[in-house]
């Protein structure tokens, strides 16, 4: 298959390559059979993505309990953060990658990345070393979804990027279902080391997969064209017509992956401490995660019908109304509904928000813009498994952590209601496609 492929019809105003292998009609992309295995392989990317982020939170309770490593629940909080860290590294540096060097190099690279460091998790000897190969792990699965974003937004007509962009983010929430229904079985069997050999599978699965179907969307030459006329680029994002819209994207983003990724990692240790065994604790991070895919499909179609932003902010709503009826203590009926409504929301304002900058910023900006709001964003989720973890030490309760991730989805319903004021004075017309 020939990866690198030459320009072709323009998909926006700025535009410059899209594969060979998607037919056009009067210059507009169709969604080919071609782009459709190279979305797949990128969804199965994703996945794995999911499944190691939410890996750790199925076996935090293991590695306090069963290492010897004298973990506590704030040092436990701590490594939780370090994959976080390594994500926010990844997402900044491998969006303006991908604008420079190719999407496909990128995608194919932070797979590598991912896919060995979560393997060597297994192996690790004491906490310290976990820690630093979760760090590793998280700078290859931090770069690989706005890499892919990137890409599968260059692949599909612009009318059907909200819903495919949406879509193929299903595969964080669906990772993280494995994650816990993997570790049911497997932890009890096997020990905590084998949830991290599970990404052997990507490395000799679904990489080679990658490689043989994932094209490149970026002609040859072109990164270095506009590399020296300094048309992208952070700098870019940071002046006008970017500057506010840009700080709006990134702060709404930090406030969405706080609530998501400190509920991922803290969730079945929170519902042990409320008195639930292992194997329901980890039933209810089954429920958050499939209300995180069922919130993929719903807000795909929302997204398409109403616009991205507006039902990003009816998405962080669902998520704060979910997360405050928890702290009522409700019936187990009732903690189920609300988790799963917590998924809806939190996944799916993280789908919208990506959706949303993948339609907001031209060709040449879109990996970097994509990179800067999810890079930026990974401080929300460094910064959560660590609140979550000093709440617990401090006495405070499990509560405490669900008002927290509640207050954080509020927020974001706040900043994201900014983003539309100020797109909508913009541009009156065009805001209805974010």
């Amino acid at each position: 298959m020939n990866h690198t492929l030459p320009a072709a019809a323009s998909q926006g105003p700025s535009s410059g390559t899209v594969a060979a292998d998607v037919p056009t009609t009067e210059g507009v992309p169709r969604f080919s059979k071609g782009s459709a295995l190279a979305v797949l392989v990128c969804w199965l990317l994703v996945v794995f993505d999911g499944y190691d982020l939410i890996v750790y939170g199925t076996v935090q309770s293991s590695l306090i309990s069963g290492t010897g490593w004298g973990l506590t629940k704030a040092t436990a909080g701590t490594i939780g953060s370090m994959a976080f860290l390594g994500m926010m590294i990844g997402a900044i540096f491998a969006g303006r990658m991908a604008d420079s060097w190719g999407r496909r190099k990128t995608i194919l690279g932070c797979a590598i990345v991912f896919s060995i460091f979560t393997i060597l998790c297994a192996f690790a000897p004491n906490a310290a070393v976990f820690g630093g190969l979760r760090l590793l792990a998280g700078i290859g699965l931090g770069g690989l979804v706005p890499s892919a974003n990137a890409l599968v937004a260059e692949l599909v007509p612009a009318k059907w990027r909200s819903s495919i962009a949406t879509l193929m983010m299903s595969g964080v929430p669906i990772g993280g279902s494995l994650a816990a229904l993997v570790g049911i079985p497997l932890i009890p069997a096997f020990g905590w080391q084998a949830m991290f050999l599970v990404a052997v599978l990507a490395l000799v699965i679904v990489v080679p997969l990658g490689f043989r179907f994932i094209p490149e969307t970026l002609a040859p030459g072109t990164a270095k064209g506009r590399k020296s006329k300094g048309s992208a680029g952070f700098g870019s994002l940071l002046r006008a017509p970017y500057l506010g819209v840009s700080i709006l994207f990134a702060l709404a983003t930090i406030a969405t992956l706080f609530a998501w990724y400190g509920l991922g990692t803290w969730l079945p240790n929170l519902m042990q401490l409320a008195g639930y065994n292992l194997g329901s604790a980890l039933t209810f991070a089954l429920a958050l995660n499939l209300g995180a895919v069922a919130g993929s499909v719903i807000t795909a179609w929302a997204g398409t019908r109403f616009g991205p932003i507006p039902t990003a902010i009816a998405a962080a709503a669902v998520a704060a109304v979910g997360l405050s009826a928890l702290l009522v203590s409700p019936p187990v009926a009732v903690v189920y509904l609300a988790l799963v409504l917590a998924g809806v929301g939190t996944h799916g304002t993280q789908c919208l928000i990506i959706a949303a900058v993948a339609s907001h910023y031209p060709d040449h900006l879109r990996g970097t813009a994509l990179g800067w709001a999810l890079g930026t964003g990974r401080i929300g989720a460094v910064i959560a498994p660590q609140v979550g973890g000093l709440l617990l030490a401090a006495g405070m309760g499990v509560n405490s952590n669900f008002l927290a991730f509640a207050g954080a989805a509020a927020i974001a319903a706040v900043l994201l209601a900014g983003v539309g004021i100020k797109i909508t004075s913009k541009n009156p017309q065009g805001a209805r496609n974010v």
